[in-house]
């Protein structure tokens, strides 16, 4: 149903572009043939993903012989009856597409009214990761981001950290500040439970740095993440989150998640993440459900590919203080949660991923 769901969006975009902001389709392979724990998972971040803040409306389209039914997912989704979701099986209707443009047309209807107002910092959710590291990225991008996090969670905010292997050989670091001893005992369970997921597929703990990172500089994986986990600040950790599951607690969350980009940023997004800050030091189009800005660890980068990138971090070497690119990071971070768009918008690049684990029938 990937095609129908994007037929759908490219119709409805230019139908009602005059109405909304726009009509996205997030396709993905999964929920079909899918068992146990690895379903559980699929409709679990797709269910976020439903019930996410940034969307005035959500029609999910299913096929109808899934594991995944729709009744499921949209109950775990918690959200209820709500005039703004709406979902049908294609094999159920007598034309899937005109059905689909009939959904969408009563959710335009329903988000022609809707009008901005004036929110507290407070009521922000930040999803912080970085892609494509290299070895300005822990002096200059990561430390920035670092500081808006410290701004964020002292203002009342959420900022959600993830990418649990790139925690590897810092965790110590995140387990000092800890909140209270249930939170220091998840942070050992979250580190401990994913090293073993790679012994359980036999694969070497520590296969991090990426090629990539190793081209930009980046040696060892205690490196690059005592690097990553610069994103958190000096925030104190408040809560550890599975795979899946939504912010609850103010201030500093980790999510357990692994470290590619799609797969990691989706699950952000899942989470309730409504901004994403994507540190690179080597360059992505990248962009997901939330608005992904992405801050360059170089300036030579940022020069290049300015279609891509949102924000030069790397003026840090040139003598820019931290603070000050953390006071510009967070102002372009309210701009954009104000509606301002983000490159990857612009581009129209946006996309999910999800985290397979288990068997397929």
């Amino acid at each position: 149903m990937n095609r129908v769901a994007q037929r759908i969006a490219a119709i409805a975009s230019e139908r009602f572009r005059d109405r909304i902001d726009g009509v996205h389709a997030f396709s993905h392979p999964y929920g079909c043939s899918q068992l146990g724990d690895d379903l559980v998972r699929t409709r679990k971040v797709l269910a976020g993903l439903i019930r996410h803040p940034n969307a005035a409306g959500v029609l999910v389209i299913g096929l109808g012989c899934e594991t995944n039914q729709l009744p499921a997912l949209l109950a775990e989704s918690g959200i209820g009856a709500s005039e703004r979701i709406r979902a049908f099986n294609s094999q159920a209707v007598g034309d899937e597409l005109e059905a689909g443009l009939a959904e969408v047309g009563k959710l335009v209807e329903i988000a022609a009214g809707d009008r901005r107002e004036p929110v507290p910092l407070s009521e922000l959710v930040v999803g912080v990761k970085c892609g494509g590291s290299d070895g300005f990225s822990g002096i200059t991008a990561n430390p920035a981001v670092g500081n808006v996090t410290d701004r964020l969670t002292a203002a009342g905010a959420s900022v959600v950290l993830t990418e649990t292997p790139e925690m590897f050989g810092a965790e110590q670091i995140l387990m000092n500040r800890a909140a209270d001893e249930k939170v220091f005992n998840d942070i050992v369970d979250l580190t401990n439970r994913f090293k073993q997921y790679f012994i359980e597929h036999g694969q070497p703990v520590f296969e991090n740095p990426s090629p990539g990172n190793k081209a930009g500089g980046i040696t060892t994986l205690e490196e690059k993440s005592l690097g990553a986990i610069q994103k958190g600040g000096r925030a104190t950790v408040t809560d550890v989150l599975r795979y899946g599951e939504p912010v609850g607690r103010k201030g500093l969350s980790l999510l357990e998640a692994p470290g590619n980009d799609a797969v990691s940023s989706t699950a952000l997004c899942a989470s309730g993440a409504t901004v994403l800050l994507f540190t690179t030091g080597r360059g992505t189009p990248l962009g997901f459900p939330a608005p992904t800005l992405k801050v360059s660890s170089n300036s030579e980068l940022a020069s290049r590919k300015p279609h891509w990138i949102d924000f030069d971090a790397g003026r840090a070497v040139e003598g820019v203080a931290t603070e000050t690119l953390g006071a510009e990071l967070l102002e372009r971070v309210v701009q954009t949660a104000s509606g301002a768009r983000t490159r990857n918008e612009t581009a129209d690049d946006r996309e999910i991923a999800i985290w397979k684990i288990g068997v397929t029938v």
